[in-house]
């Protein structure tokens, strides 16, 4: 038997549980009940060991294979990352099977610059399953709004893995490869505690609400802050909600000057936060956690601009859901592929930024 190594650490995540908790805006009230339905956790107590498995080519996979990959979002230093990671597993693939020429297994990645662009997402996955892939891997903008396409691909005989950010119809996937977004939501909360010692007011800065992983990590944060009652929750303030995200971010911060905290729920968030005016007023004062391993947040810790970010493998999310979808490429594998994945997410800070162990988890 030929063996690949492949570098993943998955983990299983625990059920999420709703947590209430006094807040000052109602509407924020309704994350958590939404988020049951965008993301389930398997127990993390019962995580196994983190181990390098291995391409296993007993699995049989069927040669020519066409991925069609529709990203939510396509620019920014994550999405590069993934893309990276999926190119790096289709020719892994293709070396360990021996497959060349036509047999080759190949890869397209499509997807909207912007994840709010949810219409040309569904446009291109319209246009990707007219053209009958082997497999589509998904990352849905709105977890509501491709149903229809997602229907089309079963109908169609096409396997969907779901990567980063989920559907709400679990039974129209395959397979699911991403993060463990409930535990972000979670880290985030528990640092942010321990730096502000359990006594506060918090703003959380969100990407949209549509996207599955938004709502679980929300739902995480708001779950770990609902243990700590000396902090108080302001508002959510949602980016797809407002007319101008920047402009809102520095209007709520004027408006609640005692803000001891914010809470950026991704890359793009934080990335825009970092770049206001009041984030650069309130530096000295003000505590941020951030989410990805972007290059303009890792500076900021090294600056000690923010607190820290919690961020996740995106490069290893690429890679494992490539091997999923070339797995699932023939229909004996179906019960044979894991089917759902979730890797460990990361605390960075500057105690540990430059360390080896913290450098995959870095947007370089």
């Amino acid at each position: 038997m030929k063996t690949w190594k492949l570098a993943a650490a998955a983990v299983t995540a625990a059920a999420l549980v709703s947590a209430g908790f006094a807040m000052t805006k109602g509407h924020v009230k309704s994350v958590q009940a939404a988020a049951g339905a965008a993301e389930e956790e398997a127990s993390q107590e019962e995580a196994p060991s983190q181990e390098l498995p291995s391409i296993d080519t007993r699995i049989r996979v069927r040669p020519g294979s066409r991925i069609a990959v529709v990203s939510k979002q396509t620019k920014g230093d994550f999405w590069v990352q993934i893309r990276e990671g999926m190119e790096n597993a289709v020719k892994d693939v293709n070396t360990a099977y021996g497959f060349s020429g036509d047999d080759k297994v190949t890869m397209t990645f499509e997807g909207p610059k912007d994840e709010r662009d949810i219409e040309t997402q569904i446009n291109t996955l319209d246009a990707v399953i007219a053209e009958n892939p082997d497999v589509l891997c998904l990352c849905a903008g709105d977890m509501d709004s491709c149903l229809a396409q997602l229907e089309a691909a079963e109908e169609n005989g096409i396997p969907v893995v779901v990567f980063d950010s989920t559907v709400a119809e679990d039974d129209l996937i395959s397979a699911y490869r991403g993060t463990d977004n409930l535990g972000m939501g979670r880290i985030a909360a528990e640092k942010i505690s321990e730096s502000v010692g359990d006594q506060g007011k918090i703003l959380v800065f969100s990407a949209t609400e549509k996207s599955a992983t938004v709502r679980s990590r929300v739902a995480g944060f708001l779950e770990e802050l609902s243990m700590h009652p000396g902090l108080t929750l302001i508002d959510v303030i949602y980016q797809d909600q407002v007319e101008d995200f920047e402009t809102a971010m520095q209007e709520a911060l004027q408006t609640n000057p005692d803000t001891a905290a914010v809470y950026c729920t991704n890359g793009d968030t934080t990335d825009l936060f970092l770049q206001t005016d009041i984030a650069k007023e309130l530096q000295e004062t003000l505590i941020v956690v951030g989410t990805d391993g972007t290059k303009q947040q890792i500076k900021a810790i090294e600056d000690g601009r923010i607190l820290g970010c919690v961020s996740q493998k995106a490069w290893q999310i690429g890679y494992d859901t490539i091997l999923a979808a070339a797995q699932l490429s023939t229909t004996v594998n179906l019960t044979r592929v894991e089917r759902d994945v979730y890797l460990e997410p990361m605390w960075i800070d500057a105690d540990n930024a430059g360390l080896p162990e913290t450098q995959s988890y870095i947007y370089d």
